[in-house]
Parts: structure tokens; sequence; C-alpha cells
């Protein structure tokens, strides 16, 4: 990686509201698209100035920052759901932050708010694209995590296309991580029986004995997946929630009851594949159509309508104790890019976050 400035821990001081001292500004930009696996030399930290606020706009200091395996997909021009991101640009994601200054009747200084952001220290953006969180309910790094997209998705994909019923077996692969830890409670929730896959044995333990999940599956550690599956699976699938696609989406469809449901939400196993030759498996449609399954692709923002009502849902179940989670926190401001390379390393358990402030 490239660090063009190395920058103080603090550079500004704030007297009523108002910054009155020059600022300087820490951002990472996407350097190169990564063929295969991304490397540090993909991203480049650049030191720019704090732009001076318009009107209804906000200045928010980065608390938390997330790093997701979507983001993986705007690495490459290749069609998708999103835009990619742009070379010499600032990489966006999620963040937590505090408003430190503000010319905006929405939000005051000292409000906590999370939204789309840049891949940066400080952000100046116009209010409405932020929304304010309550760090009084939560810790504000839940509003990343089970409180923010990464809940809403478990939520949605399961409840909308899983549809999951008390006594039916819901099979959940990346159950570690982030949305799949919440999707595996929620179906406990609904009464179903949860089967787990994950790959190391610290997160088996985590999901058996903290999140009383009813069986699971070290991927890594069996020789079979599917005859390990098969046996923490006694009567078959009737939901699997794919969360990585290749080897061990073959195994569980393989599995599958008569009208199961497949809520299709991630497939990181091919996200660092350079060509289509690297991946490739048995046919889905014989088994489709033999089950008359249904196998359903889903992005959580086609549920933005909706998401007042699952947020609520979500919040009660996690004050009710009916849904705990996890976070994997790397600190330092510096640590960004590595942070977002743990996550095809399989380094994380639950929601991986960079705390870059207090």
């Amino acid at each position: 990686m490239h660090s063009i400035e190395l920058l103080h821990n603090k550079y500004f001081t704030i007297e009523k509201g108002k910054v009155i001292q020059n600022m300087k500004n820490e951002q990472i930009i996407l350097k190169s698209y990564p063929q295969g696996m991304p490397t540090d030399e993909n991203f480049e930290f650049r030191t720019v100035s704090v732009p001076d606020l318009q009107d209804e706009q906000v200045l928010v200091r980065t608390i938390y920052l997330s790093v997701d395996p979507y983001m993986r997909g705007r690495m490459s021009t290749a069609k998708s759901y999103v835009p990619p991101y742009q070379l010499n640009e600032v990489l966006k994601g999620y963040i937590v932050g505090e408003v430190v200054e503000s010319k905006s009747d929405r939000l005051l200084v000292g409000d906590k708010v999370t939204g789309e952001l840049g891949w940066q220290r400080y952000n100046a953006i116009d209010a409405k694209y932020v929304r304010k969180v309550d760090s009084t309910f939560a810790p504000l790094s839940s509003y990343l995590s089970v409180l923010g997209l990464t809940g809403l998705t478990a939520y949605f994909g399961l409840l909308d296309i899983g549809q999951p019923k008390e006594g039916e077996t819901v099979v959940v692969s990346g159950a570690a991580g982030a949305v799949g830890m919440v999707v595996g409670q929620i179906a406990k929730i609904k009464g179903a029986r949860v089967v787990g896959i994950a790959g190391s044995s610290s997160k088996i333990k985590y999901l058996e004995e903290e999140l009383g999940f009813d069986a699971t599956v070290n991927y890594k550690e069996v020789d079979n997946v599917r005859r390990a599956l098969k046996e923490a699976c006694p009567s078959g699938i009737d939901v699997y929630f794919d969360n990585v696609g290749g080897p061990i989406s073959d195994a569980a469809i393989s599995l599958l009851n008569d009208y199961a449901r497949i809520p299709v939400c991630g497939a990181i196993s091919a996200y660092n594949i350079t060509s289509l030759k690297d991946d490739f498996g048995p046919r889905v449609q014989p088994t489709l159509i033999k089950t008359r399954a249904l196998m359903k692709g889903f992005i959580v923002s086609d549920y933005a309508s909706k998401f007042k009502q699952a947020a609520s849902d979500l919040g009660k179940w996690l004050a009710e104790g009916k849904i705990k989670y996890q976070e994997t926190v790397v600190e330092g401001f510096e640590n960004v890019p590595n942070a977002f390379l743990g996550l095809f390393k399989g380094q994380n358990i639950g929601k991986q976050l960079v705390k870059v402030s207090e």
C-alpha cells in the first residue's frame, strides 16, 4: 500500500460546534481493479483537505466502518446490480459516525448517524443521506450489523423467500458470518430446526453453544460435506439459505425436500475466480424440477419500503434476548484494507468492522 502522508490522531478542535482549525482528511481509493484475490496493491491512502460545508450538509467523523464481501463485486467492471467503484476515487461502504459540524436543521453536532459514505476519516454529506441512530438503545456498531443492512438481509431473505415453518429444517451456509448467524436465530424463533455450516472449530462452538443451533457441519474438517450434511439433516432440507455457493451449495441442493426454498444471498466462493472454468458444478434444473423447489436471488434494497417494520422486529428480538450477535473489530483506519482482505480468508466471526475513532 502507498501512504502519501502520515496523519496525527487529532486534526481539529471544536468550539460551540464550529471547526476552528484547518483539517486534513485521510481516505482510501481504489488504485486498480483486482485480478483474482485482491491485494494491498489495489488500494492507496491519500491525504486531502476537508471541503467547506454547503447548505444542508453535515461533516461526519467516522467511528466504525464496515467491510463486506459484496464490495469485491464492485471492484470490477462486470455488469452487476450496483455500479462499479471507479479507479482513483474513494471507496464507499456503510459507516457509523458522529456529526462534528452541521449546516442543516436535520442534524445537530454530536448526533450519531449511519449511511453509505466514503472510506475516509471525515465525510461531508447532505444530511438527507444519513440516518440518525440511538446509541442508548444499542451499541453504535450494531447499526452496521444486526440492526443494519446485515440484519435486514437476513430478515427478508429468510422470511420472504425462505418462509420457514415450525418443524422444518433450515440449513445456513456461512452460518457464523454476519448474515448467517442472524438467519439461524430468526429460523429458531419461527420454530425451525437449524443446521449451520461453518469453517472452524471456534465458529462451530459459537453456533452450538451461544446461538443454540441444533446441528453443525465444519466443512473444513469432514471428508465428505454431502455425507456430513445428510447426517445432520436426516429429514432432508426444507430451506437452504445460501451465502457461499460452490461445492457446499451443490451438496445442500442435492438434499432438498419437495417444495424447498433457497434464498440466494451470496456466492463468496466465486468472488475471486478469474475464469468460469474454475467455477462449475452439478446442474440444478433437474433437482428443482423434481422437488418443485424455489431458488431465488435477492437484493436487500428491494425491500426498502419495508425496512421500518423489519428494524422494529429485529430491535424487539434483540431487546428480548432472542437474537445475539458477534462482531470482529479491527482497530485503526490504516487496517481497513487488511480487514477487507480477511473476509476472503474466513478470519471473522460475525460482522467485520474497523474502529476508526472513539
